[in-house]
């Protein structure tokens, strides 16, 4: 029995030293004999390439492409692999200054020496062919493929927004490193985590001359990025074209509404910058002469510029008394070319027909009327406190001194002061309705932007409600954020909106009413001018309308600064733009001209 295990015990030493001696020729020969696999193993690596995610496309609601993708490469860096090279060479081929190259290298390896680092982006084609050839110079280094944004308009800059490095901060997050775009401002911005899509990964073969030799083990390693979602908004590309023709050689700014929907048609800011100034390797010096620019093309006037209402507010005065109850429709009141207040003040109007009521106080925009109508609304109140705050909180509910919610990570909520503001101001108890009386038009300190004054037309289109004013359509694979498809109701009833609406359309049906040179042949547009007192300069030209009457399809604020009364500017181009939308064409080409070349800039 024991020779039997010992005899097992001998073939099973048998066959491990068998085993070894197998392994031990196997290896001499991979390393001593066969030089192939040697120079396999001394010269190839394995290098991690993180995949670039293209970013999704974007359209125009009727299908239009507005942004796409190109192809580009960017120079990477793994800092703990670099070993010395020829900078002043590095510089030729990346258009960098020595300076630069060294303080990139510092930031890459204060980022993290093991992980890659974008030394730099979007390079020239003939340079990156150029670095490709000459790689096993600069050892460390290697070219990644990405794709960089290609704008295939001229307008829309502040819409579409633009890319930019991410901050030190989000560099750590989980999905970005050290010199990934993300985008900074408009839709890129707001949309960034359904536009990026996914990155991907890569396991590369390297030689000793730091040229890629294939996939390790044929890609099974590999994960492949993943496109972008591709988004439609709600523009109107060819009317925000047209709007933005409009508006060149201007300051101001243009918002039009599908008041049915919230949808955002046209957003225009003037002074603008083409978007293709904000790609590519020019990008930072194009933003710092656009900073720098004195008539401030990066700033959105249609979100961030504050302005009074000036006389449009009388329509929300006029709906607030109807609610109230505080106007007789049918009264008139004498207008004797102002209202006197106070000790010996008067507010100043202009030439009109002399009886007005509701309806024809709107048609020629009498302050007189306004006045009296916001001292009847006062004194129904037992206080100036318990009257202004039943009229604030009414404002309140058309949208102002709100952001809005939209879907821009940029805006201003404007301005309706607490009955606070006015005791700092005046000292508690010594202010009345007439203190405010310039309220009671659209002046004094109630401040509004160009877009909360596009919902405001929509909210009158609309007869008392409106959706959150909004830039995206669709989301591919996505839906998109369900607030902008909830109404928000104001506190004024349907009913008292019709005498207003009438009023608004014989603004320019009316040879007295206020915009009557603006009116278009064959549509029924309801607007209001107004003139915003500019204690700069010249008053700024306003006009907010909707049409056509019965079932608007577009509601458009006008805001040209320097510009004059309402019906000087802002009515005639917001008409041309509601006459390009609805018929696409345009029936007064004088007026066209005159507007498309008027320059006020240096007004």
């Amino acid at each position: 029995m024991n020779n039997h295990l010992q005899s097992r015990r001998n073939v099973i030493k048998g066959i491990f030293i068998i085993v070894v001696i197998i392994l031990i020729a196997k290896l001499f020969y991979i390393q001593i004999i066969n030089s192939e696999y040697k120079r396999s193993s001394k010269n190839n690596a394995i290098r991690p390439e993180t995949q670039q995610a293209a970013r999704g496309e974007i359209y125009d609601r009727n299908g239009k492409l507005i942004v796409s993708n190109k192809a580009s490469k960017d120079l990477m860096v793994i800092p703990r692999e670099v070993v010395e090279f020829d900078t002043l060479r590095l510089c030729e081929l990346t258009e960098l200054s020595v300076k630069d190259v060294r303080t990139k290298l510092k930031d890459a390896k204060n980022y993290s020496k093991y992980i890659e680092s974008v030394f730099s982006q979007q390079l020239p084609l003939q340079f990156s062919l150029q670095i490709e050839e000459e790689l096993n110079f600069f050892k460390g280094f290697y070219l990644r493929v990405n794709t960089s944004r290609d704008y295939n308009v001229k307008v829309a800059a502040h819409i579409i927004g633009f890319l930019g490095e991410v901050d030190e901060e989000k560099s750590h997050e989980k999905y970005y490193t050290k010199g990934d775009l993300e985008g900074k401002t408009g839709i890129e911005s707001s949309y960034e985590k359904q536009l990026r899509g996914k990155k991907g990964m890569k396991m590369v073969l390297v030689d000793a001359l730091n040229r890629t030799q294939g996939s390790f083990d044929n890609g099974k390693h590999d994960t492949l990025a993943v496109h972008g979602k591709n988004i439609t908004t709600t523009l109107d590309i060819d009317l925000q074209k047209y709007s933005e023709k409009l508006m060149q050689n201007k300051i101001g700014a243009i918002v039009s509404i599908e008041p049915s929907s919230g949808e955002i048609l046209t957003l225009v800011t003037s002074p603008n910058y083409n978007p293709k100034q904000m790609t590519g390797r020019a990008r930072s010096k194009n933003y710092s002469l656009l900073y720098n620019d004195v008539n401030k093309p990066l700033f959105n006037r249609a979100l961030n510029g504050t302005y009074p209402p000036a006389s449009p507010l009388k329509i929300v005065n006029s709906l607030i008394a109807l609610q109230e109850g505080s106007v007789n429709v049918h009264n008139h009141v004498a207008c004797n070319g102002g209202f006197e207040f106070g000790n010996n003040k008067i507010m100043r109007c202009h030439e009109h027909p002399n009886l007005v009521n509701l309806k024809s106080a709107i048609t020629v925009s009498c302050n007189t009327y306004f006045c009296n109508l916001w001292e009847s609304f006062y004194s129904k109140y037992n206080s100036v406190y318990e009257s202004y705050d039943v009229w604030k909180e009414h404002v309140k509910s058309f949208g102002f001194g709100n952001y809005l919610n939209n879907d821009f990570n940029s805006g201003q909520k404007g301005f309706i002061p607490e009955s606070s503001y006015f005791d700092e101001y005046y000292r508690k108890g010594r202010w009345k309705s007439s203190t405010i009386l310039s309220m009671s038009i659209g002046q004094g300190e109630l401040l509004c932007t160009p877009i909360q004054m596009a919902n405001l037309a929509s909210i009158i289109a609309n007869r008392g409600f409106y959706y959150i004013p909004h830039v995206i359509k669709r989301i591919d694979n996505d839906t998109i954020p369900a607030r902008f498809s909830k109404k928000h109701h104001t506190s004024i009833n349907p009913q008292h909106f019709k005498i207003v609406i009438d009023g608004m359309e014989q603004v320019l049906e009316n040879i007295d009413g206020t915009a009557f040179m603006s009116k278009v042949k064959g549509i029924s547009i309801c607007g209001k001018t107004g003139t915003a007192e500019n204690p700069h300069g010249d008053d700024h030209s306003i006009f907010i309308a909707f049409a056509p009457k019965e079932k608007p399809e577009i509601a458009v604020a006008v805001y040209v600064e320097n510009a004059g009364g309402g019906a000087t500017w802002a009515a005639p181009i917001a008409t041309l733009v509601i006459e390009k939308y609805l018929n696409n064409t345009i029936s007064r080409p004088i007026l066209e001209e005159k507007m498309i070349n008027g320059n006020l800039t240096n007004k």
